[in-house]
């Protein structure tokens, strides 16, 4: 009876990053270079928070768009981070994870026959969200322009059926950002045309030189605007599963009926460790984010060591290496690095096929454990697997 299901759930497959995990699941002795999962624990004060909400019974269902006073921390975070201003009241929503939030923004935003434009490579989370919810990704090629869109990408992408725009920086899995003179350029396209945003921040805070600017930022630009965040990377927080849409309120107030029927509402004692981050813990990202720094600076001047083309991440806590290779393609490399180099890395075809021939390397590891793999890597391309 599976031709009875939904013909869009059938359409859409395991992402490229699962089926690679599952074909070498069986493999021993490999270095993982692959999560994307903050090393850190979780800080104390944070659990202590969580395990304090357990003990006042604080296990009901919350407001559905989460509780009035994590709203108020994630208002004041945003505007004292980011110069971002959003009522508390009615134009920010707790999700669960932003993963979900991005899922209730298409949904709220998209028609059948719409389009989004994705910068790729990218996350490959976006495109099927936006196929269920009807419309259609437009991959738009950035490997020329240091994996960020510019005013001339941009204006290849855009016709009449164009609804939004995603704009996940920095970026997962190249690590770009854009400075606020970059972000101009794309403001002096976006702002007359009726074209949402999707802002996906949620490495934000993981930015390293010049400080983060948010696209909503922008006057002019607010009002299209929907930034999606949350605390998974900011506080090593990617189990309690909370995140948050910040969106004016003409937006949300739609966005929030899509949520409410969805899951009602986030995890009660999720929402009270968040708030927590968010007050007491506001600056615990600038640890990690330093940590972080000195593990981008040494896998990069050892990928250049190897001859590897790769730019250098702005933010995050990935890298992607290109690599020069003929016979094989990214998931081909993807085996063989597992095989015969006992190391991981995901494939760039998993990030959309404008990721072929890259690899993404995570560096969310201790440091002994990246030089372990990069020494593999270093190996395996010295006895020439290359092909």
């Amino acid at each position: 009876m599976e031709y009875l299901l939904n013909k869009k759930i059938q359409q859409i497959e395991i992402s490229g990053i699962r089926q690679f995990f599952n074909l070498v699941s069986g493999e021993e002795n490999v270095v993982s270079l692959t999560i994307g999962q903050p090393d850190f624990h979780t800080p104390k004060h944070v659990r202590m928070a969580a395990s304090q909400a357990l003990a006042d019974n604080k296990t009901t269902y919350t407001h559905n768009a989460g509780i009035i006073d994590l709203r108020k921390a994630i208002s004041k975070f945003n505007e004292e981070k980011y110069h971002l201003l959003y009522n508390p009241e009615n134009e920010i929503i707790v999700t669960t994870g932003a993963s979900q939030a991005i899922d209730i923004t298409f949904r709220t935003i998209l028609n059948p026959n719409d389009e989004v434009i994705l910068p790729g490579p990218i996350y490959p989370g976006y495109e099927p969200l936006i196929k269920l919810a009807g419309a259609t990704p437009v991959y738009a090629d950035t490997t020329s322009n240091g994996f960020k869109l510019s005013k001339e990408i941009l204006m290849k992408h855009i016709n009449e059926s164009t609804k939004c725009v995603v704009l996940p920086y920095p970026s997962n899995p190249t690590g770009a950002s854009y400075t606020t003179t970059e972000l101009k350029e794309l403001v002096s396209i976006l702002k007359d045309k009726n074209i949402f945003v999707l802002a996906d921040e949620i490495y934000s805070e993981l930015i390293y030189e010049e400080p983060h600017t948010s696209i909503a930022s922008f006057p002019e630009m607010k009002e299209k605007t929907i930034v999606v965040n949350g605390v998974s990377k900011s506080h090593s927080m990617t189990g309690f599963r909370i995140g948050y849409v910040l969106a004016p309120k003409w937006i949300s107030n739609h966005m929030l009926k899509v949520h409410q029927y969805n899951v009602s509402c986030a995890s009660s004692i999720s929402q009270y460790a968040a708030l927590e981050a968010l007050t007491n813990g506001k600056n615990d990202a600038i640890q990690m984010r330093e940590v972080y720094r000195k593990r981008r600076d040494y896998v990069y001047s050892r990928l250049l060591s190897f001859g590897l083309e790769v730019d250098c991440p702005k933010g995050a806590f990935y890298i992607f290496p290109k690599f020069p290779i003929k016979e094989m393609n990214s998931f081909d490399l993807g085996i063989d690095l597992v095989r015969k180099g006992k190391i991981a890395l995901v494939p760039g075809s998993s990030f959309s096929p404008l990721g072929e021939g890259y690899m993404r390397l995570s560096y969310a590891y201790e440091l002994n454990t990246i030089e372990r793999g990069l020494n593999r890597l270093d190996d395996y391309l010295q006895k020439g697997y290359l092909r």
